[in-house]
């Protein structure tokens, strides 16, 4: 477990030279990367969302995209293209794509109608990205992060349940302490500016040590007690007098990942139920639903 418990001690101290606190937040966005998943990052405007991401590109060596999804934009538009010079066709390039990158930063993605999203969707699942006809592979390091304000509801669609449930996590950002936001004022103060993160000394990680750190996680070990804990947690999620709806077997899949991804973190070769916990917010919140008070009663 030594490969992975490198990588999140790298990157717990080359992000504390950006974002002040927020550590849950942080622990929680190397799951997703070395997870393989997407993720859905809520949280109202100014908490460095995007700061974050950014950061983590930069820290783990990878190639970062924002784009803002609105009712306007199409999934042809994050498709790329090509630019032709019919005077020097020599000069003719490649606009590469969006999906293209490593890390794709999608703002308020509940801006767009679901029918648009349905389409990014597609681009996401898929292994390759077209542009003219040509398809190109996505990245073995593709993730989306999308973002979504959840205190302001104008032109917004909500998420459907199907799309919620491919999000492997659900991550919530609250604000932070009175000490802790005396500390950003402090850092301002002595100079920093989110919009020039070069002049920040941060040491990107060895290029291999991510996919070392994910041949880490498949090699912990798990009691067989543990499988039918997890299996029982989701499926009482579906009949819980509370909820509408509960999780999905996708669900399942996503909290034995997550949980030992966090095994890993803490340096350990093996599963505690501990680990299942933990992981159990991040990875179900968004994935069950509350019925409404007036229907239930229980």
């Amino acid at each position: 477990m030594e490969n992975i418990t490198r990588l999140a001690a790298h990157v717990r101290t080359e992000m504390s030279k950006v974002i002040v606190g927020q550590q849950e937040v942080i622990d929680q966005l190397l799951l997703v990367l070395v997870c393989g998943g997407h993720t859905l990052i809520e949280g109202v405007p100014g908490l460095a969302k995007t700061l974050a991401v950014k950061t983590l590109a930069k820290i783990c060596g990878l190639g970062f995209q924002r784009g803002a999804v609105h009712r306007r934009i199409d999934a042809r538009g994050c498709d790329g293209g090509q630019i032709f010079s019919i005077w020097r066709p020599a000069r003719s390039r490649c606009i590469a794509a969006p999906f293209l990158r490593n890390l794709l930063l999608v703002d308020e993605i509940n801006r767009t109608s679901p029918a648009r999203r349905r389409r990014f969707w597609r681009r996401w699942k898929s292994v390759r990205s077209p542009i003219d006809g040509t398809r190109y592979p996505l990245g073995e390091n593709f993730t989306v992060f999308a973002t979504q304000n959840p205190i302001e509801f104008e032109g917004t669609y909500p998420l459907p349940e199907a799309q919620l449930d491919r999000f492997l996590l659900k991550i919530r950002l609250d604000y932070p302490s009175a000490q802790e936001e005396s500390d950003i004022l402090g850092r301002y103060e002595q100079g920093f500016d989110p919009r020039r993160l070069d002049l920040v000394s941060i040491v990107p990680v060895d290029q291999a040590l991510l996919a070392a750190a994910r041949q880490d996680i498949s090699a912990i070990r798990i009691e067989p007690t543990l499988r039918p804990y997890i299996v029982t947690l989701v499926r009482r999620t579906r009949d819980w007098p509370a909820l509408s709806l509960g999780a999905s077997p996708r669900a399942a899949i996503g909290l034995l990942f997550v949980a030992r991804a966090l095994a890993g973190v803490e340096g350990r070769d093996f599963l505690i139920p501990d680990d299942i916990k933990t992981a159990a917010w991040p990875v179900l919140r968004h994935r069950v639903l509350l019925k409404p008070k007036q229907i239930w009663k229980g």
